[in-house]
């Protein structure tokens, strides 16, 4: 599966747990460690966790497996790196704190709404 097709499973499946504020972030011409982060926000560490098994349920379907995960302790800010794909979940203020969207500001960045698809990429 292509690093873009896993981001975008990635993103609806969070989608599918409720999580809100999911953003694709292209980060392929800026660095080399990843194609895409796709981070989300929660309103728990409950929520964090059911999104964080939801994503890798799906993605097992497809004999995808993580390379690393990080933050599973407290489920506060979680970093599931599938190599090509960095799947990024906090609760609202580790969002706010780390603020990942004004660091990577270079990112072409797609907000995903709904089930539905993607919207349109902008630059932030």
């Amino acid at each position: 599966m292509k690093s873009k097709e896993l981001a975008d499973h990635v993103a609806q499946a969070v989608l599918e747990k409720k999580a809100t504020d999911v953003i694709i972030m292209d980060i392929s011409t800026l660095t080399s460690m990843a194609d895409y982060f796709v981070v989300c926000t929660v309103d728990s560490d409950i929520q964090s966790k059911a999104v964080v098994e939801h994503v890798l349920e799906k993605l097992r379907q497809y004999r995808i497996k993580p390379w690393h995960s990080e933050g599973r302790m407290s489920y506060q800010w979680v970093l599931v790196d599938f190599v090509d794909v960095v799947l990024h979940v906090f609760l609202p203020e580790k969002r706010k704190f780390y603020n990942l969207e004004r660091l990577w500001g270079d990112a072409v960045i797609k907000e995903i709404k709904d089930s539905d698809g993607l919207t349109e990429p902008h630059q932030k």
